[in-house]
């Protein structure tokens, strides 16, 4: 099975977090943080702050990282392993701008549009915007159903 290590990172401001839409290639049409795949000689930090550059040209200032989240998934009809790095980032240079691969939003957490993203944000982004730290797994099948989840709750990441 393959393995892929990416960032995820979410924009927070007051009671609003700032979602986007994937315009293209994987998780196309749903709402999400930024973030991507980690680059040879790059740490999960690096990472985070290069793809927030890219994919809604705003460099993270201050931020905290709140989580490791580990999928088995099925992409393009194979079984592989995705390791996101989940960063909350409080302040930052620049505006989020729309660009060809996502579309910024701002939601206030009270309406996040769960019925729009992946499966398994509903359980572990209120425990993140309560201020929590986490580590958690997913197994999902070829059709995004969830098989299994586990999630704990962590001092320190």
């Amino acid at each position: 099975m393959d393995r892929l290590e990416t960032t995820l990172c979410l924009l927070k401001r007051n009671d609003e977090i700032l979602l986007a839409i994937k315009k293209r290639g994987f998780g196309e049409g749903k709402y999400n943080g930024v973030g991507g795949k980690i680059e040879n000689n790059e740490t999960p930090e690096q990472a985070m702050i290069r793809e927030t550059q890219e994919e809604i040209s705003v460099t993270p200032i201050k931020y905290e990282k709140v989580g490791v989240i580990e999928f088995d998934e099925v992409y393009k009809g194979k079984k592989q392993n995705l390791v996101f790095h989940l960063y909350m980032v409080y302040e930052w240079e620049g505006e989020p701008f729309e660009t060809e691969e996502m579309a910024p939003k701002w939601f206030s957490i009270n309406e996040i549009p769960f019925d729009k993203m992946f499966p398994d944000d509903k359980y572990w982004l209120p425990l993140i915007l309560e201020g929590k730290k986490i580590r958690a797994y997913f197994d999902f099948d070829e059709n995004w159903n969830l098989l299994s989840k586990e999630i704990t709750e962590f001092v320190n990441i």
